[in-house]
């Protein structure tokens, strides 16, 4: 991929085919070559889709491309829900997933001028911490299997978010040592600890702030940074129903449908 014509016909074709929930069956032209030129799909579909963005997950890139272990795309908001037992919707013929995640809410707006965070300082730009789902999902089926440039150019395979309950006193516990439970059907599919996810929650709200950054995009109060799967990237299907549970105590659930 080489020119604007093209980042233009990739973003177009992504957003069309979510607009109208329909497959692709194939990625809609060359595959971005790198992380840049992967972002330039992205800023191109947020230009023409142009609905709010409420948030922003992030995702881990493994193995490492371009010194980067993570990726980030934009949360719409009218795909956030708050509560439980909401119907979230993936693409039929296309890929959906579930992620349980720790939510963190922004409530200072970083420095504009701000290039480099430490781990305390981007902490400190959080007002609060949410147990969550992340709804991933794509018209493209292969969105997964092609690397992470793919990734990054279909909205980073974000697809909503589902918001539960606050953590109390988030500042005085240790959120990394919490284990993390999915369920898909009443069945537990993964398990697992933030401990693993690189340097935690924390650490994807300062990727996140550095990123954004680098592309000229306020990170706003009141938005949304979902962390990453703590217990992995599991497959559903329309008429799941999914449940996270962190610590044993904080549970939040919803039902899968068709976009």
């Amino acid at each position: 991929m080489g020119s604007d014509s093209e980042t233009q016909q990739i973003a177009r074709a992504f957003v069309e085919a979510r607009r109208r929930a329909v497959a692709l069956p194939a990625f809609p032209g060359a595959v971005p070559p790198a992380l840049g030129p992967a972002y330039a799909v992205q800023d191109a579909a947020l230009a023409l889709d142009g609905r709010r963005v409420a948030g922003w997950k992030v995702g881990r890139i493994n193995p490492p491309r371009e010194g980067k272990d993570r990726l980030a795309g934009p949360i719409f908001a009218d795909q956030v829900v708050v509560g439980d037992g909401a119907a979230m919707p993936i693409f039929a013929g296309g890929f959906g997933a579930a992620e349980a995640e720790f939510l963190l809410r922004i409530g200072h707006a970083p420095d504009p001028e701000q290039r480099l965070f430490t781990l305390d300082a981007a902490r400190a730009l959080i007002d609060a911490v949410h147990v969550g789902i992340e709804i991933a999902s794509s018209p493209f089926p292969g969105i997964n299997d092609h690397g992470p440039t793919v990734t990054i150019a279909d909205f980073g395979n974000n697809n909503g978010l589902v918001v539960g309950a606050a953590i109390p006193d988030w500042r005085d516990l240790e959120l990394n040592d919490w284990p993390v439970e999915l369920r898909i059907n009443g069945s537990v599919i993964g398990t697992g600890t933030a401990a693993t996810m690189l340097d935690g929650p924390f650490g994807a709200a300062r990727f996140l702030f550095e990123h954004l950054a680098s592309r000229g995009i306020a990170a706003e109060p009141g938005q949304w940074i979902s962390t990453g799967a703590v217990t992995g990237v599991h497959p559903v299907a329309v008429g799941d129903s999914v449940a996270a549970r962190f610590d044993g105590r904080w549970t939040i659930g919803c039902m899968i449908a068709a976009q």
